[in-house]
């Protein structure tokens, strides 16, 4: 819980997206996606050990609408163009910082997208399938080059993709954890299988802000104050300085300006060093606001608690698998009842270490990471790591697919597969 002062600013930002056609242009405003709409990246909250009374302001939304492409164009589009609608689908700015994502492989000579291929995992049989089809884009979910690579030869298997990727002009992108964090994704589409229920976020993503600190001073006059911003100006040369000024009496200005966190040390030089003896000085920082249902893993209390035996089967029908692994918490049978379901689609212990609830479904767990689990009363079920996530595909094919021209192909792999099988 936070404490000591607490200041929201919202900033509602006007996008604008012009498509142009072969016959007829096309200009929409599209609108920023509900799912982040009612957290902005543009919140700021402020807090310190000081206690201070919070700044309101009022926010008025105006109705906003999505356009669907394919009903106003027939012509090819720029690659750049279908990476703009993959943002909107899914930013990346809420994958984890960990991760590799965005587009991984450019061709140096562009061309116009005609057909996209979705998949899991890029190898050599989803390589031969997209150059077969003359694919333009190839989607992997899992970014086929993660590591910082030094060179590149036919020895290592990803870095020969990326060789071929290249020589073939197919660009390559990758959205990983952002398809897992945002509201409707990946997590969303795994824990929906159980059917529905109160589904909430197990780690929450944060919004991102420029702005990472306030600094409040007051000097004693307005010529004063110009030779103070003029000198913090020059301290945050990549952002805009935002300030605020107030004179609650006629001796001084209280000032109050944000910046970025690389500007703080010299602003707070900058203002230390000023010569004039009136200056005062307090810092406070800016947390990162929290973006309501965006996030990795989810907990659903389900509206229709069920048996395991029929968790299982329901589980078994939205992944498309005929086998699963199972580990029976302590105490627990298969006629045991599930009411809370906690999930992650890949390798998930780390976000699910801890949570209370009556079922695990993930891909991948560790021998020791299932005993912990088992030992709390929770029941477990792994699926092997990309059988959690590759059913969403077909989910997104459709997204992505009503967004874009008609003359644009979107394809689920046929070859992409997970590599270990029961026999």
């Amino acid at each position: 819980m936070l404490t000591g002062c607490r200041s929201l600013s919202w900033t509602l930002f006007s996008l604008t997206y012009r498509r142009l056609c072969t016959r007829r242009s096309l200009s929409t405003v599209p609108s920023i996606p509900p799912s982040l709409l009612s957290a902005s990246h543009s919140h700021g909250f402020f807090t310190s050990q000081q206690t201070s009374v919070p700044q309101h302001s009022s926010l008025q939304l105006s109705p906003t609408r999505h356009f669907s492409l394919s009903a106003h164009c027939s012509g090819p589009m720029e690659l750049k163009e279908v990476l703009q609608v993959l943002e909107q689908l899914a930013p990346l700015s809420l994958a984890e910082s960990w991760d590799n994502v965005g587009l991984l492989v450019e061709p140096s000579k562009s061309r116009p997208v005609k057909t996209i291929l979705l998949t899991n995992d890029l190898t050599d049989a989803v390589m031969d399938e997209a150059e077969a089809m003359t694919c333009d884009l190839i989607i992997s979910y899992h970014p086929p080059l993660f590591r910082p690579i030094k060179r590149l030869v036919q020895k290592d298997w990803k870095q020969k993709l990326a060789i071929r990727a290249v020589e073939a002009r197919i660009a390559i992108f990758s959205p990983h954890t952002s398809w897992d964090s945002v509201k409707g994704g990946v997590n969303d589409w795994l824990v929906g299988g159980l059917g529905s229920g109160q589904v909430s976020v197990l780690s929450q993503a944060l919004g991102g802000a420029s702005q990472s600190h306030k600094l409040e001073f007051t000097v004693k006059s307005t010529e004063e104050l110009n030779g103070v911003l003029e000198e913090l100006k020059a301290c945050d040369s990549e952002s805009t300085l935002q300030h605020s000024v107030s004179r609650p009496d006629n001796n001084e200005v209280h000032v109050s300006i944000t910046c970025s966190d690389s500007a703080l040390t010299p602003s707070v030089q900058t203002l230390l060093r000023h010569n004039a003896p009136s200056l005062s000085l307090s810092i406070l920082k800016l947390e990162k606001p929290p973006l309501p249902g965006h996030g990795q893993g989810r907990l659903s209390v389900l509206e229709q608690p069920v048996t395991l035996a029929t968790a299982i089967q329901k589980v078994k029908s939205h992944l498309g698998l005929s086998h699963l692994r199972l580990a029976l918490g302590s105490g627990q049978t298969l006629e045991s009842s599930v009411c809370t379901v906690a999930v992650c689609a890949g390798s998930g212990a780390s976000v699910l270490d801890g949570v209370k609830a009556d079922l695990y479904i993930t891909g991948e767990m560790s021998h020791h990471e299932v005993l912990d689990a088992v030992a709390k009363g929770t029941n477990v079920l792994l699926s092997e790591h990309s059988n959690s996530e590759r059913g969403f595909l077909a989910v997104f094919r459709e997204k992505l697919a009503v967004r874009l021209p008609d003359s644009v192909t979107v394809a689920v792999s046929k070859a992409d597969r997970d590599p270990l099988e029961v026999v």
